[in-house]
C-alpha cells in the first residue's frame, strides 16, 4: 500500500524568496510523500538572485524555480492542495482565493530578507532559509496518515511557532 502524496502550496506576496525556499526544500527533504509548490499575491516576476544563490550553494533544488501568481492555483487543472501555508504576514493578512478541496491553511511568519540590504544581506536570507528548513523538517517528520485532521492542523501551526517566526506567526491561533 503506497502512502498519500500531499500537495503544499507555499505562498507570499511576492514569491520571489520565501516561498521558493520552502517549495525547494519540501521537494528536497519531503521526498514521494509530498509535492511542492510556491506562489504569491503580487508575484515579482523574479526569483531573487540570492535565494537561489543559497540553494545552490547546500545544494537543494535550485533550477526551474519563477515567480508566479497565487491565482494559477485557484485555476481549472491546477493540483489540489492539501495544505496552503503563508510564509510572510502581508500574504497572510490578505483575502486569498478560496482553494478547492478545502486545504488546511496555516501561517508560519518568516522576516523578509530581501529587505535588508548590503552586508548583511547573505546572512538574511541564510536566517530565512535554515528557520524554513528547520519548519520543513518538523513537517515531513509528522505522521500524516496517522492523525486526525484538527491534530494534524495544530501540529502543523505549531510550527510556525519555531524560532526565527514573526509576532503575527507566534500569535496565531
Amino acid at each position: 500500500m503506497t502512502e498519500r502524496v500531499f500537495n503544499v502550496l507555499f505562498l507570499c506576496t511576492g514569491n520571489s524568496a520565501r516561498s521558493i525556499f520552502a517549495e525547494s526544500l519540501l521537494t528536497h527533504l519531503g521526498g514521494d510523500r509530498f509535492r511542492a509548490f510556491s506562489a504569491g499575491s503580487h508575484p515579482k516576476g523574479e526569483v531573487h538572485p540570492m535565494a537561489l544563490e543559497l540553494l545552490k550553494e547546500y545544494d537543494f533544488p535550485h533550477e526551474g524555480f519563477r515567480s508566479k501568481n497565487w491565482r494559477e492555483f485557484e485555476a481549472e487543472g491546477a493540483p489540489e492542495m492539501d495544505f496552503v501555508i503563508t510564509v510572510c504576514d502581508n500574504a497572510a493578512g490578505e483575502t486569498c482565493p478560496v482553494w478547492p478541496g478545502q486545504p488546511m491553511t496555516v501561517h508560519w511568519g518568516i522576516e523578509d530578507p530581501a529587505q535588508v540590504e548590503g552586508p548583511g544581506q547573505k546572512l538574511a536570507f541564510y536566517k530565512a532559509m535554515s528557520h524554513l528548513r528547520r519548519r520543513i523538517e518538523l513537517f515531513v517528520s509528522l505522521p500524516t496518515s496517522g492523525l486526525a485532521r484538527l491534530e494534524l492542523e495544530q501540529r502543523v501551526r505549531k510550527i510556525g511557532k519555531e524560532e526565527g517566526a514573526t509576532q503575527m506567526a507566534k500569535d496565531a491561533q
